[in-house]
């Protein structure tokens, strides 16, 4: 099967977290997902904010991947790598119904968050969680899953190729591997705005580019050759437009605000003090220029999807 590439992309409001609900995931916005070393506390409620934004904003684009995998009659037993607070744990639920999914992440309040969800939709049977660093050299016990899904989460491991090496040696025979990651930050803003700093989100993303250019080094890594190189045979490669108007949906303004909250600690020290200035009144919940004021915004981004094959 030879790679595929598709465009789309969903205008309107999404639906509900607990309908089907992804990741960036990560799941999207930072993506702070935890495949690798523990994050300090102080962070992991913001970047599980984040992911919880991500997943309810962003929920039809997961399902759309998720109907996408070419899996035939369907796995039973499913790995979730980085899973975060559980945006891909869900969606791969709703998809597959039968199935069983081993939630993995190195942060225990993502994860405590993930087994909440799972008690309020009755799906606790169906998730088992497991704390691990997957930059560790010995993974723990995964059991040999038909289907491992990882979203957002491969950019952030120290030596992402010996993990792929490590899932392949994971999977069942036949097996599949799906990866997902964002193209780039969403983007929120008109081009023009704000009025008094315009292309201001521009600038702020391309000082955290640079940022993540020295402390996030595969992030934006093109997965397919590192899958071929880890034994995978690659059947698919689909990239999805996301661009959701954000009038009248409260969800895409507290997204918009969790966003440039945890962007403008990456790169503020980059930025002139107007900017900064500028960003600190987007920021301002109580201010007239708040974020959550504006009824122009949008959710603009891209995410890309491997489907790789481990040979019988």
């Amino acid at each position: 099967m030879s790679p595929t590439h598709t465009h789309s992309s969903h205008h309107g409001a999404p639906h509900d977290a607990h309908q089907g609900a992804p990741h960036d995931a990560h799941q999207g916005a930072g993506h702070a997902h935890h495949a690798g070393h523990a994050t300090p506390v102080t962070e992991v409620g913001d970047q599980a904010e984040i992911l919880d934004l991500d997943a309810e904003v962003l929920a039809e684009h997961i399902a759309t991947i998720t109907a996408w995998l070419p899996v035939g009659s369907g796995p039973r037993e499913i790995v979730d790598l980085g899973c975060g607070t559980g945006a891909g744990t869900f969606a791969l639920l709703d998809r597959f119904p039968e199935a069983y999914v081993t939630a993995v992440d190195s942060s225990a309040e993502h994860l405590h968050r993930l087994r909440e969800k799972a008690c309020a939709q009755g799906r606790q049977d169906r998730v088992r969680t497991v704390q691990a660093d997957l930059d560790a050299t010995a993974w723990p016990d995964l059991g040999n899953p038909d289907l491992v899904w990882a979203s957002a989460s491969l950019h952030h491991m120290a030596d992402p190729d010996r993990a792929l090496r490590a899932v392949h040696d994971v999977l069942a025979p036949g097996g599949l591997f799906a990866v997902v990651e964002l193209a780039g930050f969403p983007r929120f803003l008109p081009e023009d705005a704000p009025e008094d700093r315009p292309g201001l989100e521009g600038r702020c993303y391309a000082a955290r580019d640079r940022f993540h250019a020295e402390h996030v080094p595969h992030r934006g890594a093109d997965w397919g050759p590192k899958l071929a190189e880890a034994g995978f045979t690659v059947e698919g490669e689909r990239v999805i437009a996301v661009d959701i108007d954000g009038a009248g949906n409260p969800a895409v303004g507290r997204y918009a605000l969790s966003a440039l909250r945890s962007l403008r600690h990456t790169a503020a020290d980059a930025l002139p003090a107007e900017d900064v200035a500028a960003l600190d009144r987007l920021l301002d919940t109580d201010g007239p220029h708040s974020v959550l004021r504006r009824d122009d915004l949008a959710v603009r981004t891209e995410r890309t999807v491997w489907a790789a094959r481990r040979a019988n």
